[in-house]
């Protein structure tokens, strides 16, 4: 049976943000940085090439083993930056209407630029995603 992929490492996210090919895609990444470490409270992590993630929960994936995954993260993708929005989006129909320019996922939230949304719903989006998820997901 094969590994998750997909885990933490020990690359340093500001080598993989200060990377990312366009001055705006990279500053927005710096920005949803910012405003995911203060909802969270955690630092972020690369999860495998391309993930940023922050905070971790652990959930039964398919093969009945238990795997971790960020609580919420994102990733600067050629097209979209995808931000992980971990519960899905039907808690949140009223803010996803006000959010601005955007496409959905079963929990990933595609958007080309942060001047295409207004910040302060994404962020209500994140915090309430967040505080779903801890709901669900208790640490022990």
């Amino acid at each position: 049976m094969s590994e998750l992929k997909t885990r933490p490492t020990d690359r340093k996210v500001s080598q993989f943000i200060d990377a990312v090919e366009t001055d705006q895609k990279r500053q927005d990444c710096w920005t949803i940085v910012e405003m995911m470490r203060t909802v969270t409270g955690a630092e972020p992590v690369l999860w495998g090439s391309s993930i940023v993630g922050f905070g971790t929960y652990t959930y039964v994936n398919t093969t009945k083993k238990p795997a971790d995954w960020p609580i919420t993260g994102f990733s600067p993708r050629k097209a979209n930056l995808t931000l992980y929005v971990m519960p899905g989006f039907s808690n949140y129909e009223s803010l996803m209407a006000r959010l601005g320019k955007h496409s959905m996922g079963k929990s990933c939230l595609y958007i080309k630029k942060l001047a295409d949304i207004d910040f302060d719903v994404l962020e209500e989006i994140i915090r309430r995603s967040v505080h779903d998820m801890k709901a669900a997901y208790p640490t022990r």
